[in-house]
């Protein structure tokens, strides 16, 4: 568990769980300036040091496609009161604009992403840990909107990714983790509740 005064809480679930979705919402509810969040996703590796599967696709859905160890060393530098500047990624999205994101120390720290809870360095310095769950079915139905629309991916690619790389991964690196979860947020059709629940907590936190 993390021994600095910034109070640090895990959001994981499986690809399509709806995890940017509820991480967005959450952002609206607090001053920007209130919470800081660091995000996995900014975190992958380029696409040429991606592992490449039998049928010569890149599988970016393994916990070693991420820098791990870069996302803990900004993490702890955060802790420590120091802030980190980054290139957001673009998921080779030609089409996507670059930005560079400035991530500050703040009371609550979020770290959001697939495979948080994997990584052995990383879970001790959460203080919570939420786990967002939904449908297998509706999962695949976000990520056909999501890759098909915002990373440029055409629809057989989407949907040959996640039979073979996302569900794999989701069942050995990621479902596991869901019974170690302080808190569990079903998002079969709205993830208002457990919203309310979690921004009521935080702002004990930010007010402590």
């Amino acid at each position: 568990m993390s021994t600095s005064s910034s109070y640090v809480i895990g959001i994981a679930g499986g690809s399509g769980s709806g995890k940017t979705s509820f991480v967005q919402a959450l952002k609206e509810r607090f001053a920007e300036a209130s919470i800081t969040f660091i995000s996995l996703d900014d975190y992958y590796l380029p696409r040429e040091q991606q592992h490449t599967d039998e049928e010569g696709k890149k599988n970016f859905d393994l916990p070693e496609s991420i820098k791990s160890e870069e996302l803990i060393a900004d993490l702890q530098k955060i802790l420590t009161g120091e802030s980190v500047t980054k290139q957001k990624y673009t998921f080779n999205n030609a089409l996507a604009e670059t930005s560079t994101i400035e991530l500050r120390p703040a009371k609550v720290v979020v770290v959001e992403g697939l495979y948080i809870y994997h990584y052995k360095a990383l879970k001790p310095l959460l203080n919570m840990k939420l786990y967002i769950d939904a449908p297998d079915e509706l999962k695949l139905i976000r990520r056909i909107k999501r890759d098909k629309v915002e990373r440029n991916y055409p629809l057989e690619d989407v949907i040959y990714r996640y039979e073979h790389h996302v569900m794999p991964s989701y069942r050995k690196h990621i479902e596991i983790y869901k019974s170690d979860a302080d808190l569990i947020i079903n998002n079969k059709s709205s993830f208002d509740k457990g919203l309310d629940v979690l921004a009521s907590y935080i702002r004990t936190k930010l007010e402590a």
